[in-house]
């Protein structure tokens, strides 16, 4: 991790920045040039301590959820909560979401997206991404060749061009979330955010060429947790927008509701975006995660195995609906959440099976009042668009208000009924370590047992794995105690299971998953994202 990237002279860059890698990346010169460089240097120098203090409150906080107090709507707010205020306008390209594609950056992805008839497509850094540096600057590559139009891609048996421009989906980019590094760039020899190199670099190459086309650029922000951050990404972007020529709100955001303490303050989280917002969005995933990791010190938080926390249960209900009701009633867009289930082209049963799951999620979506959902594969997109099409023909559902919904504090954290059984147990720690020892072989979204897994899911088996093992008195639906017995014993049988199977991603891997999972779940204190010593892992190799 000590050369200089061979693409990119040193003579080019700023002297106060350095890039610390020793991947040569074909075309990396054109996009670490010295002028964007300079660009993410100086949101570093102007942003950078304010986000170490936003994360230094985010640990006071949670002190103060370990010790015994819980997530409540503000007091000092009511008046934003209270008043009668409205975002902007939202953009004519926004005003129909019905259906979005989100998936990892690599040209191939980014041109089955655009080209999937969904309508927009969300290209992720975070969640869907393993950051090795070759991954993302070749991301970088790609969005900037989607923006011009001219990306295309060429593998062993096919070519892969864009369509015509007036049919692709509408772009929007998520960087990564605030407590995520970007190790290979120092500036003043201070590690780089993820969140500033990945907003930065693309909207240096690409906001001018895509606020000419009327396509944004737009955003989607991750992981936030209070008002105060979003006003941080707030003044990061107006100033971008006076860096780089544009008019102020120029650059539209997405904010996705996925942690708990955010849910507590979706209106204020709106007010401080109102000059650029165009909506929210239910992260189902990383929320069940938060909520885990932020009650973790209540023994009657524990929630039952994963694949019994759905949508249907009344807590996540509560937060959909109230998230509906907070959009409508500021006109914002109220965005719905991921399908996870993915087609099966080998087992038509079972293919059935999936596409029925994902159209009875979207019912309940568009009939609950969102304006739009997610996808994670091309060929769910007619699927979800057939039921946004039947059950909303116009635009959005910006008129319909759900006057109807009542939400308390209570609401959002009551804990569902439900059981641990022997198999879920299990379940939560293969995927944990196969979807590990897929990203430290580089890759970020896996298709593990007819579902599209991600760092969310990941983050969700690992939490409640810590959470089941610490809790001294639990047992699966069988009587068999929850300890550390049953987790060592899962651990040794799994490699063996898992020997015979062809579809593991990263089997190479397997082993420093197992001991990653080993250390994350018998240590005393909860590792706040996993992603964390994961990517101190994918540095060293």
């Amino acid at each position: 991790m000590s050369a200089v990237l061979a693409s990119t002279p040193t003579t080019s860059q700023p002297e106060r920045v350095s890039v610390l890698t020793g991947t040569i990346v074909p075309g990396a010169d054109s996009i670490l040039t010295k002028d964007c460089l300079a660009f993410v240097a100086d949101l570093h120098e102007r942003f950078d301590g304010r986000r170490r203090d936003l994360l230094q409150a985010r640990r006071t906080q949670q002190a103060k959820f370990d010790g015994g107090a819980l997530p409540v709507f503000r007091a000092d707010t009511a008046d934003i909560r209270e008043s009668t205020w409205t975002v902007a306008p939202i953009p004519a390209a926004l005003l129909d979401r019905r259906v979005e594609i989100t998936g990892p950056t690599d040209p191939k992805m980014v041109i089955n997206a655009l080209n999937s008839g969904a309508s927009g497509f969300m290209a992720d850094f975070e969640d869907s991404t393993s950051p090795t540096f070759p991954t993302l600057i070749t991301g970088q590559l790609a969005l900037r060749d989607a923006a011009n139009g001219t990306l295309s891609f060429t593998s062993a048996d096919k070519s892969y061009q864009l369509n015509a421009a007036e049919t692709l989906a509408v772009l929007h980019v998520r960087p990564r979330g605030l407590h995520l590094p970007e190790y290979n760039i120092r500036i003043n020899d201070e590690v780089l955010s993820g969140s500033l190199f990945d907003a930065g670099v693309f909207l240096f190459h690409n906001a001018a060429t895509m606020q000419a086309a009327d396509r944004g650029p737009y955003l989607y922000l991750p992981k936030l947790q209070a008002m105060e951050e979003a006003q941080w990404w707030q003044d990061v972007l107006t100033h971008a927008e006076a860096e780089l020529g544009l008019p102020e709100g120029s650059i539209k955001v997405t904010v996705l509701i996925e942690t708990l303490p955010a849910a507590f303050q979706m209106h204020e989280i709106l007010y401080v975006l109102r000059n650029r917002i165009a909506g929210l969005n239910c992260g189902r995933w990383d929320y069940i995660f938060s909520f885990i990791k932020t009650l973790r010190a209540y023994p009657n938080k524990r929630l039952p195995e994963r694949h019994q926390v759905t949508m249907k249960q009344p807590f996540l209900r509560a937060y959909a609906e109230l998230l509906i009701q907070t959009c409508h009633r500021r006109g914002a867009l109220a965005m719905g959440g991921m399908a996870a289930h993915i087609p099966n082209r080998h087992d038509a049963q079972a293919n059935e099976t999936a596409l029925d799951n994902v159209r009875a999620d979207k019912v309940r979506e568009v009939t609950a009042g969102h304006d739009g959902t997610w996808v994670a594969h091309p060929g769910l997109v007619s699927v979800a668009r057939e039921v946004f099409d039947t059950y909303m023909p116009q635009a959005n559902q910006l008129s319909n208000t759900r006057d109807d919904v009542q939400v308390t504090s209570c609401d959002l954290l009551r804990v569902p009924h439900g059981t641990i059984s022997r198999r879920g147990f299990a379940n939560a720690v293969e995927v944990c370590v196969r979807y590990l020892a897929a990203w430290l072989s580089g890759n970020g979204c896996v298709p593990i047992d007819g579902l599209m897994e991600d760092a969310a899911t990941a983050e969700i088996t690992r939490t409640q794995l810590w959470q089941w093992l610490h809790a001294g008195d639990l047992h699966l639906h069988d009587g068999t105690a929850i300890d550390d017995t049953l987790f060592q014993s899962c651990l040794l049988n799994l490699p063996s299971q898992l020997s015979g199977r062809n579809d593991i991603v990263g089997r190479d891997y397997i082993p420093q998953a197992i001991t990653l999972l080993e250390q994350l779940t018998e240590s005393d204190t909860l590792e706040e994202f996993l992603t964390l010593p994961a990517y101190e892992l994918l540095q060293r190799h």
